[in-house]
């Protein structure tokens, strides 16, 4: 089965936002998340941003923005990269 991942997303979609912990341990997921799909998500959606915002002691979250300012948020802290993969594709979706 292909991984959401590795398709252009729905036209809607108009940015992708991660905050999280450049180094606390409840943004492992996140961050390892980052390292197994930034490349695939940019590949097959090149022109859509994907903001990556760090600062410490800050839980991992997710936002996924639409057309017309509708906005979608998961909290992504203290999950494993399997879980993160999870929550965004059910924001996607």
């Amino acid at each position: 089965m292909a991984s959401v991942f590795t398709k252009a997303f729905p036209a809607a979609v108009k940015e992708i936002r991660l905050h999280l912990s450049p180094s606390g341990a409840p943004s492992a997921g996140a961050r390892q998340f980052l390292s197994s799909h930034y490349k695939s998500i940019k590949s097959s959606n090149p022109s859509l941003p994907f903001l990556i915002r760090e600062a410490q002691n800050t839980p991992a979250r997710v936002f996924v923005r639409f057309e017309r300012g509708v906005e979608k948020n998961a909290e992504i802290d203290g999950l494993e990269a399997s879980a993160v993969e999870k929550k965004i594709s059910d924001l996607l979706a």
